[in-house]
């Protein structure tokens, strides 16, 4: 049994539970999946600043996990909050949720289409994805409209929007593939099979994907370099 660590935030009650439960659905006869509370709170939505700030938040959660044996740990959320850093503080893997769907979505295609929260979100997720590499793969970005905290009780109009906005990508960028930007739209508010199915195209959402590669790599025995990611006082061997 390989035991995934999932972070969570400081959410309202009842939008904990949906976000456990979707990081839930994806544990398997050979995988169980565990919740790890962390302060931080980006359901009032991070700036720079803020996510900055709560990469030292995210790293405790990491070490905590590691603490209670989990074999690799995954942060809620596409910022990919503190993973970065708490690569050097752990020795279990540290699966950045958008890192990973761009890895997966790279399996099933080659032309990604985005689709953000909200329009304000767009250059950030740009400059991740440079980063990262992988802005090449990106056909286009749209935003279905609604900040992070409007969305559960706009549920039907984002869905509506989302799906105009991924059609459009589909049609006018040549997506192949559907990246939802923001774990909220799509797998807590939208099944990702439902809407897979909708759009004719494979959706990689942000909290299966790197759900199943932490899995996957603590399965092959493998973590983050210790040349790259050196820990503090350490040098590479």
């Amino acid at each position: 049994m390989v035991r995934v660590a999932f972070v969570v935030g400081d959410y309202p009650p009842d939008q904990r539970k949906l976000r456990e439960d979707a990081a839930k659905s994806y544990a398997s006869a050979d995988v169980e999946v565990g919740i790890i509370p962390v302060a931080a709170r980006p359901f009032d939505g991070l700036g720079p600043a803020e996510i900055q700030a709560a990469a030292g938040l995210f790293h405790d959660a990491f070490r905590q996990a590691e603490r209670e044996g989990y074999d690799a740990v995954v942060p809620l959320g596409m910022l990919d909050l503190g993973v970065d850093g708490g690569r050097s503080a752990v020795d279990i893997p540290v699966i950045g949720p958008l890192h990973a769907a761009l890895h997966v979505a790279a399996q099933v295609g080659e032309h990604f289409g985005v689709v953000c929260y909200h329009p304000s979100a767009i250059p950030r997720h740009r400059a991740q994805c440079i980063a990262y590499g992988m802005e090449h793969f990106i056909a286009g970005r749209r935003a279905s409209g609604f900040y992070l905290q409007h969305i559960a009780r706009n549920r039907d109009a984002m869905i509506e929007s989302f799906l105009a906005a991924a059609r459009d990508l589909i049609e006018k960028d040549g997506a192949d593939v559907i990246i939802p930007q923001g774990i909220t739209q799509c797998p807590v508010q939208m099944n990702p099979k439902w809407l897979s199915k909708e759009l004719g195209v494979p959706v990689v959402e942000g909290i299966g994907a790197p759900i199943r590669m932490a899995a996957m790599l603590a399965q092959l025995g493998l973590t983050q370099s210790r040349v790259r990611w050196q820990k503090a006082g350490s040098q590479p061997k």
